[in-house]
């Protein structure tokens, strides 16, 4: 899909974060337990502004994506106008000795009134600046001045329009970055939050909770697409998670990037986000589901891949690997659905 500024500097930062918030915590608690403790957020209170935070986080990172893929477009866009002008150019310079021999005869001749002092340019804007002059002697050349105005118009418009949507493109980009990392800054609060949890606090508190040890084998068929999406998903179990990551392992992988990457291994193009998988792609109920279906929780925004025996594989969360989890918790709290590519 792209690349999303990574989400593991949360992981980096957790550590400083929390020794200081654990000092000054253990502080507070000593001196005023009862306020604090009547401070402190639940489990519950700190995951659902934490979802609600990588909700919007992955929001805008699919704007940033489509302003990212306009700015390109308009990138290309831009070329090939600058190579249009270029050919004008060659037409204006071409055009120039005959322009220039007009208005010394229309001079000569008394049709024009004002001095020749003709600048004929390659440049469509200075063309434009003389059209004045130029019109004047349009009675005489109508079709070959008009032609001429009439280009250096379109040239102009057209990198002018152009010149403006990108940086537009650009502003858009700039403001998507700042209101992300401002985002990602609370998140980082959030996570410091929850890693002041227990282990088993913290596995009720989001993705995630294998019971560790040696990743499983795929055993299963690989005669259809969604058997070889299935069996690339447990190829790609302890992979790290990472935040915008498509892959391969070493590069690790976010929920979205994982599902997108076993429907691409078995010759299936889906969306890259988990919210345009979710919108594009076809329902199935939760009694149809089978292998390979993908799993969507958390109002759209996490995905996990069905894999059968009410066990999904899942990239849980930064700090985490991919892991095969079963379809209770957390996962079943906030399912909204199933997606067939």
């Amino acid at each position: 899909m792209h690349t999303r500024p990574a989400m593991s500097k949360v992981v980096k930062q957790r550590a400083a974060v929390v020794t200081t918030l654990v000092f000054v915590g253990g502080f507070l608690l000593g001196v005023a337990g009862s306020a604090v403790a009547t401070s402190t957020p639940t489990v519950a209170q700190v995951q659902k502004k934490l979802s609600q935070l990588e909700s919007r986080i992955e929001r805008l990172d699919q704007q940033l994506d489509q302003a990212t893929q306009e700015l390109a477009s308009t990138n290309q866009q831009l070329k090939l106008v600058y190579s249009e002008l270029g050919a004008g150019s060659r037409q204006f310079a071409a055009m120039r000795q005959q322009v220039a021999r007009i208005a010394v005869t229309a001079y000569e001749d008394g049709n024009l009134d004002t001095a020749i002092e003709l600048l004929v340019s390659g440049d469509p804007q200075e063309i434009l600046n003389q059209s004045s002059f130029l019109l004047e002697m349009s009675d005489l050349n109508d079709a070959q001045i008009g032609e001429f105005l009439s280009d250096a118009r379109h040239l102009t418009a057209t990198e002018e329009l152009v010149k403006r949507t990108q940086l537009a493109i650009l502003q858009m980009k700039d403001n998507l970055q700042k209101r992300k990392a401002t985002l990602n800054k609370l998140a980082n609060q959030e996570y410091a939050l929850l890693a002041q949890l227990s282990p088993g606090q913290q596995a009720g508190a989001g993705p995630g909770g294998s019971s560790g040890g040696k990743p499983p084998t795929y055993k299963g068929p690989t005669g259809t697409q969604a058997d070889a999406a299935v069996q690339y998903a447990y190829d790609q179990l302890g992979c790290p998670y990472v935040y915008g990551g498509t892959g391969p392992c070493a590069d690790g992988f976010d929920c979205s990037g994982l599902t997108m990457e076993a429907w691409a291994h078995a010759g299936v193009s889906i969306p890259r986000t988990s919210y345009e998988q979710w919108d594009d792609l076809p329902h199935v109920s939760v009694a149809d589901m089978e292998p390979g279906d993908i799993m969507v929780f958390n109002a759209a925004g996490h995905v996990g891949i069905y894999v059968g025996d009410n066990k999904l594989i899942d990239a849980p969360q930064p700090g985490m690997d991919v892991e095969l989890v079963s379809f209770t918790g957390w996962y079943l709290e906030t399912f909204d659905g199933a997606v067939r590519p």
